[in-house]
């Protein structure tokens, strides 16, 4: 059977609900998987609206043991984070707490194993915090409902995978936190987390910090004092790790295929890389929760958002992403 994957709707005043909606009637990707979206009717009718499309709404009880009474053709939801008026491209607290309500309730559904995986939506930070909710992101608020210490990070676009060693820091910050104990722990934990995801014996290269790698301590040592160690260090208990390599030229050829994955050792670094190649299909993967978790890498759109108009190519791979890994977090 196809996989199961839940869709929470994200912030309402922006693009989530629009291109949730127009993933889960998509035909070629209900072919790979099976959607549920869970949201507020209201708000997927206005969604619609935008659309300028006639979409069935078939409304599934969320109490039985898996929500698989879908209908072909229509948008499968389950009702929650309702609200009864908002505008699209304003931050509003109430958007922001019916998007979190959305994030607790498809994470308990992940969690009962009544969802095979979930495809997020964006959120907006801003929202979040209007409405009291102590998280800056997905990933804070997924591990904090799981109880999960540091999920991992990784962007997927073709057959680049980019890890990341920090994410929402600030650079200084980030560069503090290149030790060898940290990018070593990474290495490791990379490597589990493709296996999971089915690659036998993973290779992983570590992108350098500095320009040129800092020319043996001409311009920054941390190659050299943290990231050389760690990978010689991994190496030795048989990890197929490499580096630190010039971040200039290491994601190229990565996705030329010379290593499994690169991990990036801050959040720019990283994220520029993958946009690059495909902005509209870089997918963030977020692994070692209870359950796998993908998502569109892009924001609310706020100044689109309400017109129709929003892409939802994002929101396809993603799905189409969590369909093709989920079986793996089964076994």
């Amino acid at each position: 059977m196809k996989p199961l994957i839940c869709i929470p709707m994200g912030d309402p005043a922006g693009v989530g609900p629009e291109i949730a909606l127009a993933a889960a009637v998509d035909p070629a990707l209900g072919k790979a998987a099976r959607m549920v979206i869970v949201g507020s009717r209201h708000v997927l009718e206005r969604a619609a609206a935008c659309l300028r499309r006639e979409i069935a709404l078939h409304e599934i009880d969320p109490h039985i043991a898996r929500p698989d009474a879908l209908r072909d053709g229509a948008c499968n939801y389950i009702e929650y984070g309702s609200l009864a008026s908002f505008a699209y491209g304003r931050v509003d607290a109430a958007c922001g707490k019916a998007a979190y309500d959305c994030i607790v309730k498809a994470t308990e559904l992940a969690q009962d194993g009544r969802v095979d995986a979930l495809a997020t939506t964006p959120i907006n930070k801003e929202a979040l915090k209007a409405a009291g909710i102590d998280h800056i992101g997905h990933t804070e608020i997924l591990a904090a409902l799981t109880r999960t210490h540091d999920p991992l990070t990784m962007f997927q676009v073709r057959e680049l995978r980019v890890f990341f060693l920090t994410r929402h820091l600030s650079l200084a910050a980030a560069c503090r936190s290149v030790t060898e104990e940290r990018v070593y722990d990474y290495i490791k934990r990379c490597c589990g987390a493709l296996e999971r995801l089915g690659i036998a014996r993973p290779s992983i290269a570590v992108a350098g910090l500095n320009p040129h790698c800092g020319e043996h301590g001409l311009f920054g040592d941390e190659e050299d004092l943290a990231v050389a160690p760690a990978v010689e260090r991994a190496r030795k208990e048989g990890f197929d790790a490499h580096g630190p390599k010039p971040a200039d030229s290491v994601f190229h050829f990565a996705l030329g295929g010379a290593w499994d994955c690169v991990l990036s050792l801050y959040h720019d670094q990283g994220h520029i890389a993958t946009k690059m190649v495909d902005f509209e299909r870089t997918i963030a993967l977020t692994l070692g929760l209870p359950f796998l978790r993908t998502s569109v890498d892009h924001g609310t759109a706020f100044d689109i958002a309400g017109t129709g108009t929003a892409g939802a190519a994002s929101m396809v791979e993603a799905v189409r992403l969590a369909a093709l890994y989920a079986p793996q977090f089964k076994k």
